[in-house]
């Protein structure tokens, strides 16, 4: 796994692209950035094993290098594909490596596509967003939300993770904080916070835990809970 060393030089942050920079060190910046990711994987892997039906299809949007998917792979049945969507070709290029590196032999399929773009869903059983929706423009995310509900089978569900922010502005900053001791804590200096800071700006929107919610409920989810919550990240499945 290569170091995450992406914004270690002083320089004028661009917005953050999932370029073949990113992407050679993209499993190591996930797991020193995002808290409890491993964790958080398991957890994606038992729902979608207690989920995922014969012959119906586990989609993830926004696979990058198809980690979670070979977090699912050992407890759900060969027949089920595996559909990973990504609109970086390096992201799909380097989740087929690790695809074939493992022996996965059940049917799967990569495909490049901008999902905020009209995206068509079918016979799925699961579909996994893990920090992906943050990164939809939020003119979007309804229309992406309605084809994942109008893709599932019934009794399917959608699992969500994603950045958000606090209900109560007042603790806004002090869970930002905390995110960020976090990163201190995986060694990021204070140049790598304040370069990927200004270079996400643009380019991650959060909504908060409620709004997300809503949007799921508003295109068709009857069902959800929260599975996990740390300061400014959380989980969230929803049965269709």
């Amino acid at each position: 796994m290569s170091k995450d060393e992406v914004f270690k030089e002083i320089k004028k942050p661009s917005d953050f692209k999932f370029n073949r920079t990113v992407v050679n060190v993209f499993d190591d910046m996930v797991n020193r950035s995002v808290p409890f990711y491993e964790e958080i994987q398991r957890m994606i892997a038992e729902q979608s094993a207690s989920h995922a039906r014969e012959g119906t299809a586990i989609y993830d949007l926004g696979c990058s290098t198809g980690t979670t998917f070979l977090s699912i792979n050992p407890f759900v049945p060969p027949t089920v594909k595996f559909i990973g969507v990504d609109d970086s070709q390096e992201m799909l290029a380097k989740c087929d490596a690790k695809f074939k590196a493992a022996c996965i032999e059940r049917p799967y399929e990569l495909v490049q596509a901008d999902i905020a773009q009209p995206l068509q869903i079918e016979a799925a059983s699961v579909v996994v967003m893990c920090l992906t929706l943050q990164f939809v423009r939020p003119l979007y995310r309804e229309r992406l939300l309605k084809s994942v509900y109008e893709g599932l089978e019934p009794g399917g569900v959608v699992i969500l993770v994603e950045k958000i922010l606090a209900e109560e502005s007042s603790f806004n900053r002090h869970f930002i904080d905390y995110y960020y001791e976090m990163k201190r804590r995986h060694h990021y200096t204070e140049n790598e916070i304040a370069q990927k800071r200004e270079a996400l700006e643009n380019v991650l929107i959060p909504y908060k835990l409620s709004e997300n919610i809503l949007l799921l409920k508003e295109t068709g989810f009857s069902h959800h809970e929260i599975f996990f919550k740390w300061y400014n990240f959380a989980g969230i499945i929803a049965k269709k």
